[in-house]
């Protein structure tokens, strides 16, 4: 038959072993602090990786659209060129080995000044494009700001006729670089001399 000190034993098991008493050892608070720690580095790099990828995303549609500009820009003086007393459709682009864009040069054209081609000298040496206020990106703009783009057209002759080039090949090449990392974005097409 029980006593009643027996009853008061089982009614407190934890002053008899401390085995049994509530709370965290000191195991387990660190198990615990460890998970923790791992699950906020997880979530932390996530966030890290993401916002970088929204950043190169970002930067190279920038880049798809300012070498679409750069293709529209060419077009855009061969058609002038067309248009304004039936000049060679070249003239100015790369007609002759002193205009700017002439095979094997790189270029640039600044559209909100002017349309007119300017050399840069050998390939990779083009000036930064800066933005103005509005957004618009361009080179020595009132209130620019430098970008950390940089654009250049280089044209290569890919077929000839009884009166010079008739198709040429554009390339613009538009870099950047994020950190240590240099980017670069390269498109081509093709222009006809349709005159």
């Amino acid at each position: 038959m029980p006593t009643s000190n027996d009853k008061k034993n089982k009614a407190r098991p934890t002053e008899r072993h401390p085995s049994f008493r509530r709370g965290f050892t000191m195991v387990e608070s660190l198990v615990a602090i460890t998970v923790l720690v791992l699950a906020v580095t997880g979530v932390t790099s996530a966030i890290q990786t993401g916002i970088s990828s929204y950043i190169f995303s970002k930067n190279q549609i920038i880049a798809f659209y300012l070498a679409q500009e750069g293709f529209e820009q060419i077009r855009n003086m061969r058609d002038e060129n067309a248009l304004n007393n039936n000049r060679p459709w070249l003239t100015g682009i790369a007609d002759a080995g002193g205009d700017p864009c002439y095979f094997g040069f790189a270029c640039y054209v600044n559209p909100i000044v002017s349309n007119i081609a300017y050399r840069c000298g050998l390939p990779g040496s083009c000036p930064v494009l800066q933005q103005d206020a509005s957004g618009f990106f361009g080179y020595a703009l009132a209130g620019g700001v430098n970008t950390i783009f940089t654009r250049e057209i280089t044209l290569t002759q890919i077929a000839t006729d009884a009166n010079g080039p008739s198709e040429i090949s554009i390339l613009v090449t538009v870099s950047w670089s994020k950190g240590t990392n240099p980017k670069q974005f390269k498109a081509r097409e093709n222009l006809l001399n349709w005159q």
